[in-house]
């Protein structure tokens, strides 16, 4: 299923004790184990020396794989974790950047690269999002309109370019703005019927044609997770509010509102051990009746692309969409080398035969952790998801949320 390629060498000292940090937890790095580890010993690698306190090191995690894609077929994937500080490791929050090209030599290509900036001492967080996709997958429509076997395929050219920065207000709290590029080009159905005749919805589904929405974020962050790789405790919400006029290049005017929160509650006051129940969910609305189709919340296109393991990408669709999951982790080795999870999810949408917070759709399933890089917290996850009509595996470098 994957072939495996270790890289990076870090120095994860100790969490920040800013005053936006609430938890009490610090992990002693030493008592753990990884696969950098076991490459040090197993080629007899001397370790580097000692990294300086302002943590400016950069900790790479590498991962090349063969993975199902939406529509069939395989596609090799390089996933790329580098975490780093841009301050003091004390007063700063560790950063990042994933980077996850792929590509199946044929119709589809991706270079999408996410960021999580914490400049020195938190003062801002810089949160980035850049594709540019070449991405053949199916859509069912919208609400349950269409049974687990009745899809079709569309192909496009798609590229995002989401950046959004955030001042600390005080504590935890960040507020600021942002800019929101969406732009499909040449959208089209792979098969003999159209997206508009499959959907029934006018917007954004004419044949051969291409649709930008453009425009201005509000944003607000509550951020206490001193880690965003693999938070070890700690809370985080998330609010957008977003406007796409047409004056700012957007083929129809709407806006959309996504609400999100997380939290990490650990079940030991061991801080070397993981025991933890993390929970998340989020709300995703558009407003105006001509939001493009791609453009609706759908499953798998949250903000981090994080939801719906157990179901297939775009399996539900709707003007709102409520989406909420929990997740139970824990360490099988006491050096923290394996681990597991358990998770289970629930999505409702408005549509045809749906009705929001009436009809639901639950997927649920279980992976295995092994340590990547101890230094930076960054994690194999190898989840198998199922739900009434789908199972599948996932891998992925870094934990799902």
């Amino acid at each position: 299923m994957a072939a495996l390629c270790m890289c990076g060498l870090a120095a994860f000292g100790q969490r920040p004790v800013h005053e936006i940090e609430v938890t009490k937890f610090v992990v002693d790095t030493s008592k753990q184990l990884d696969l950098i580890d076991l490459g040090k010993r197993l080629f007899k690698i001397k370790p580097p020396a000692a990294v300086d306190s302002t943590g400016q090191k950069i900790y790479f995690s590498i991962l090349p794989f063969s993975q199902n894609v939406p529509g069939g077929g395989h596609a090799l994937i390089t996933s790329t974790t580098a975490g780093f500080y841009l301050g003091d490791r004390k007063t700063t929050y560790i950063s990042r950047i994933n980077f996850m090209p792929y590509t199946n030599f044929g119709r589809r290509i991706g270079i999408p690269i996410r960021s999580y900036i914490w400049l020195k001492e938190n003062s801002w967080v810089i949160d980035g999002d850049i594709r540019l996709l070449k991405y053949p997958h199916e859509t069912w429509g919208l609400g349950r309109e269409h049974a687990g076997d009745e899809k079709i395929m569309l192909d496009y050219t798609y590229l995002r370019f989401y950046q959004h920065a955030l001042k600390r207000v005080k504590g935890g709290f960040f507020m600021g703005l942002g800019y929101d590029l969406d732009y499909r080009m040449s959208l089209r159905s792979r098969s003999e019927t159209s997206l508009a005749d499959f959907t029934s919805y006018p917007y954004g589904t004419e044949a051969g044609k291409s649709y930008i929405s453009s425009g201005l974020s509000i944003n607000m962050i509550y951020d206490t997770r001193a880690n965003s790789i693999n938070a070890w405790d700690g809370n985080y919400a998330n609010l957008q509010f977003r406007i796409n006029p047409k004056f700012m290049g957007s083929t129809q005017s709407w806006q959309s509102l996504f609400v999100e929160t997380r939290r990490y509650h650990r079940l030991t006051d061991d801080p070397n051990r993981q025991n933890m129940l993390a929970v998340r969910n989020f709300f995703w609305s558009v407003f105006g009746s001509k939001a493009p189709y791609m453009e609706l919340p759908n499953l798998g296109w949250d903000p981090y692309n994080s939801s719906g393991r157990g179901l297939p990408l775009s399996r539900y669709r709707g003007k709102s969409m409520y989406y909420m999951e929990g997740e139970y982790r824990r360490d099988i080795t006491d050096n923290g080398f394996l681990g597991f999870v358990l998770f289970t999810n629930l999505t409702t949408v408005s549509g045809p035969q749906s009705s929001l917070f009436l009809n639901w759709n639950p997927g649920a399933g279980a992976g295995v952790r092994i340590k990547f890089n101890k230094k930076s917290g960054t994690n194999i996850a190898v989840d198998y998801g199922f739900s009434k009509h789908h199972r599948g595996i996932h891998l992925s470098l870094g934990e799902v949320f």
